[in-house]
């Protein structure tokens, strides 16, 4: 078993794979200031809770967006189990071809979703993530990365909205819209946000396929993903681990 992290600007996950299955996944909120040692305190009591021993773990693989936890991240994994983390970045052999302009510039986390895309799909393919920021990566029919889109998060666009308006309350995305049509504040604002964003990713597939000159095969994951995707008019696959399958093919390309 290992041990893999995707550190993300709002939740970090903590998770043990082996080379199968997910034994289990968990959520904490991602705190810049925390040091390695409690992190070390929060994973030790993860492993505890789900009946794992440090002396199981063989090692560990970290994706960040988050520079600064790199380094307490890897501390604290070390610091429990005794064993080095990889981190996905330059160096780790991973498959995914990646043809834009800086490939240095492309998120930790967009790599391991590519890969895992390219091995467990068929190309091309459009990936959406569903975060505090909304990604979208194409992958053309020859598997190679070439692009994609950054836009706000569906929670930075209701913050905004909230916040820049003087009589529109705080709501939750729990509750799904009834209707499109919505009859007060509270179910409007939710059928704009959930129906709205639905609509766009529609929108974009239809673009991206028309930019490509074929059908991708069309991949959502992320936080939200599940939320929005049930809305959409296109046919789009929830895949809510691909990040971490994306984290296993990279440490078992690199075990050695």
């Amino acid at each position: 078993m290992f041990i893999a992290i995707d550190a993300g600007n709002t939740n970090i996950v903590f998770s043990v794979m082996d080379e199968e299955t997910v034994c289990f996944a968990s959520q904490l909120r991602t705190d810049r200031h925390k040091t390695s040692d409690e992190y070390a305190v929060f994973f030790r009591e993860l492993l505890h809770i789900h009946s794992i021993s440090t002396g199981d773990v063989e090692g560990g693989i970290i994706s960040t967006v988050v520079p600064s936890l790199k380094k307490k991240l890897y501390d604290a994994v070390l610091a429990i189990t005794g064993r080095k983390c990889r981190v996905v970045g330059p160096g780790l052999k991973n498959g995914l071809k990646i043809r834009i302009d800086n490939p240095a510039q492309l998120g930790s986390d967009r790599v391991a979703e590519g890969v895992a895309a390219i091995n467990l799909y068929p190309a091309p393919i459009v990936i959406f993530d569903m975060g505090t920021a909304s990604t979208f990566s194409v992958i053309n029919r020859d598997g190679n990365y070439i692009g994609g889109m950054i836009m706000p998060g569906t929670l930075i666009s209701l913050d905004a909205l909230t916040e820049r308006t003087s009589q529109l309350p705080q709501i939750d995305l729990t509750e799904h819209p009834e209707h499109l049509i919505g009859t007060n504040t509270v179910d409007c604002m939710r059928s704009g946000i959930i129906f709205g964003t639905a609509a766009m990713l529609d929108g974009i597939i239809d673009r991206i396929a028309e930019e490509l000159g074929e059908r991708p095969s069309v991949i959502a994951t992320g936080s939200l993903s599940e939320a929005i995707i049930p809305y959409c008019r296109q046919k789009i696959i929830l895949d809510k681990y691909l990040l971490l399958k994306g984290l296993r093919i990279i440490y078992l390309k690199n075990r050695r």
